[in-house]
């Protein structure tokens, strides 16, 4: 399985500017290549492939000086990213969803990788990097498994990181006879079915007030000036500590699950469906939560532990009675759960994660 190491790397001013400008290189070949296949359908209803557009580097590299500051496999990776794109576009064309055709990349455009060499990690402490140079890197841990590539990713605060991708051999943990299910919500981040509530931390809501009046103070400045620049960058670093706040949360949550239980039966949220649909007023909540992000956490380390993580259609789960296998209607305000036909009484969300395990059970023994 493959295994992402990332490591923060500390550039000299001369070798940021090299690395932005292979990033900007790589974001030229991608939005080029884009425009050459997104024309060449609508002109001649050619299709070209990921193949085609890669020929076309030589060309590019001698008409435009920029294309030599990247390293010719980067620019290469950058054709197959738009390739990827429409890939996915044309899977969601066939299968229905909203499609999504890929759009042209500005700021969004935030990495480049070496999909196979021009990158080597030394023991003194430096990543030597094709175009750029030897660079520091603080290497916090050590890289397992088998290096397949390298990503460098620059965030929103200038810091660059080195992402290595690695074919690693699954760590499975001892086995055990424990099961759970876990209902996420929002007066609770979530409620297992053992009973136990994990509160919800709300890392936006703690620093609302300190981005409004960040976020007033950036509309203030006239753009393009340093204090424009200063205000942003203030906004930028809120957002950035909120997101890693939330990170961190996800990750030592869904280790803990993973460690302690055989079985994590979870919902398989829509979570778009559901910002999009009747609950819009908490749009903001549910966005806070990143539901989507501590349930793939938890999948994927699941996986990685040997351990069982089935994702069941979330519907009804709090209507259905845990107790008689009764309906029992109730809106969002109702918090308890009480069965006229058995008389259970107990809390709602609890309700929910026992429904959700032996759902959870019931699809693993129907798979087998």
């Amino acid at each position: 399985m493959r295994k992402t190491f990332r490591y923060r790397l500390f550039p000299t001013k001369a070798q940021q500017t090299s690395m932005q400008k292979s990033l900007d290189a790589c974001r030229w070949v991608y939005n080029k290549t884009l425009e050459v296949r997104r024309d060449a359908w609508q002109q001649r209803q050619e299709s070209l492939s990921r193949y085609d557009t890669i020929r076309m580097l030589p060309g590019w590299k001698a008409e435009h000086s920029l294309l030599s500051d990247a390293y010719s496999q980067c620019l290469q990776e950058a054709c197959t990213r738009v390739d990827l794109a429409f890939q996915h576009f044309f899977r969601r064309v066939k299968a229905g969803e909203k499609p999504g055709y890929p759009r042209f990349k500005g700021d969004r455009y935030k990495s480049f990788t070496y999909p196979q060499s021009g990158f080597n990690l030394s023991d003194n402490g430096s990543l030597r990097l094709s175009k750029i140079g030897k660079v520091r890197i603080k290497i916090h841990r050590p890289i397992k498994g088998e290096v397949k590539a390298l990503t460098i990713r620059r965030d929103v605060l200038g810091n660059w990181y080195a992402c290595f991708s690695c074919v690693v051999e699954p760590q499975f943990l001892s086995p055990c006879h424990r099961v759970i299910g876990v209902d996420v919500g929002l007066s609770h981040f979530a409620t297992l079915s053992s009973g136990e509530h994990i509160p919800n931390p709300r890392f936006f809501r703690q620093d609302e007030k300190a981005l409004a009046k960040a976020q007033g103070c950036l509309s203030k400045c006239e753009k393009g000036t340093p204090e424009y620049r200063k205000c942003k960058r203030v906004v930028q670093h809120i957002h950035h500590r909120v997101a890693g706040r939330r990170h961190n949360f996800a990750h030592q949550l869904s280790r803990r699950l993973v460690n302690e239980y055989q079985i994590i039966a979870m919902e398989d949220l829509n979570i778009q469906d559901m910002q999009n649909g009747n609950w819009r007023s908490i749009n903001k909540s549910i966005a806070d939560a990143a539901w989507r992000q501590f349930i793939d956490f938890t999948a994927y380390k699941a996986e990685n532990a040997g351990r069982l993580s089935p994702r069941i259609d979330p519907g009804g789960t709090t209507q259905d009675c845990s107790g008689c296998g009764g309906i029992v209607p109730k809106d969002l305000s109702v918090r308890i759960h009480n069965c006229p036909h058995c008389g259970l009484i107990l809390d709602r969300d609890h309700n929910a994660a026992i429904n959700i395990l032996a759902r959870g059970m019931a699809s693993i023994r129907l798979d087998r």
